[in-house]
């Protein structure tokens, strides 16, 4: 393998006459940009303890109104990528959002796609286009790019869901903005979870000759993704690893374009080992607990803690309980990754 040259070899006249024309020499920079084998990395394995943050997000509820916050929310940001650039991966943002009983996040809509995945609480809802969404606990709902979408409470005590986001990417692509408007009419109907898809394979008749919306389902409910892992594993074999990718039910392809979603079971005293990928991902833990080692790194997580994986990294998952199984939610960019053609899955651990 030769050896690149460096900048410091130029002459000073050279590198001098190459700024004030704005170029720069590729070759002592190369191996920065594209490195042999396996990408330069800053994201750090992080994990965000969810009983350290909570007081912190109900101490906001008590500092900042919603009116003074439109979205009251702690990002989660990973150290490795600079606290600043609200990041938990390069292209996943994250942040817990609290709202209080008889508040309002008012409409608007914005250029990033969005999720909302439900930690605690009850009485919650998210509108999307005027369809009121119930926000139960583990339920996944869907804020895609461009769609009208605001949250209420209709309950007592607190509401806490995560958000993740695909904005690092939209943000520096120079994309990103977000528009308000006035609240949609609710519709006067169950959301299309509890009605037009409650059962996979199964559509109202007239659909098949309608216009298809890009996204038709708009909240996965935890209650039905639970049961149909614990169906899962009652079949499976030891080495079978229990994973759900919830999925667009008029196509089967991820439900949005950058992000994708699944959830994974451990069955009790389970370890298993993923695939070493190309895409970063996060772990968000529903029930139980347990330890995720990531390159090596070991991180003990418990309910409603988060957990970022860096792109390439080995990751092992163990449940810690010997006697109850453990449920995990993963969000990666793998979506993106297959769009844009890099996406790889490979041999090794």
């Amino acid at each position: 393998m030769s050896q690149l040259g460096t900048l410091e070899e130029l002459p000073l006249e050279y590198r001098q006459a190459l700024t004030d024309i704005n170029l720069g020499p590729l070759w002592p920079s190369l191996r920065s940009l594209v490195p042999h084998h396996r990408p330069t990395r800053a994201t750090e394995p992080t994990l965000w303890r969810y009983d350290d943050i909570r007081p912190l997000l109900l101490q906001a509820g008590e500092l900042t109104p919603i009116e003074k916050a439109e979205r009251r929310v702690l990002m989660l940001c990973n150290p490795g990528l600079g606290l600043e650039n609200a990041m938990a991966t390069p292209s996943i943002y994250l942040g817990l959002q609290l709202i209080l009983p008889g508040e309002v996040a008012p409409n608007h809509r914005h250029s990033p796609s969005a999720i909302r995945f439900v930690v605690v609480g009850e009485g919650g809802f998210t509108s999307v286009e005027g369809e009121k969404l119930p926000m139960e606990r583990g339920d996944l709902i869907l804020t895609p790019s461009g769609l009208w979408h605001e949250h209420g409470h209709e309950g007592s005590g607190p509401v806490v869901w995560l958000d993740a986001l695909d904005l690092p990417v939209v943000y520096r692509m120079e994309a990103s903005y977000a528009t308000e408007g006035p609240s949609n009419p609710a519709r006067n109907t169950p959301d299309s979870s509890q009605t037009t898809y409650r059962r996979s394979g199964l559509l109202p008749y007239g659909m098949l000759n309608e216009v298809r919306s890009r996204y038709p389902l708009l909240r996965y409910p935890w209650v039905e993704v639970r049961q149909n892992l614990v169906d899962m594993s009652h079949g499976a074999g030891r080495g079978d690893i229990l994973h759900l990718a919830y999925v667009n039910p008029l196509t089967g392809e991820e439900c949005l374009p950058i992000m994708g979603f699944s959830a994974l079971m451990l069955r009790p005293g389970e370890e298993v080992t993923m695939k070493r990928r190309s895409a970063s991902s996060v772990l968000h833990g529903i029930e139980g607990q347990g330890q995720a080692e990531i390159d090596g790194d070991t991180l003990d997580w418990a309910e409603h803690d988060t957990i970022a994986v860096p792109t390439h990294a080995r990751l092992t998952i163990r449940n810690r309980s010997s006697k109850d199984p453990a449920f995990l939610f993963c969000i990666d960019d793998a979506p993106m990754q297959r769009k844009l053609g890099y996406y790889e899955e490979f041999p090794d651990a």
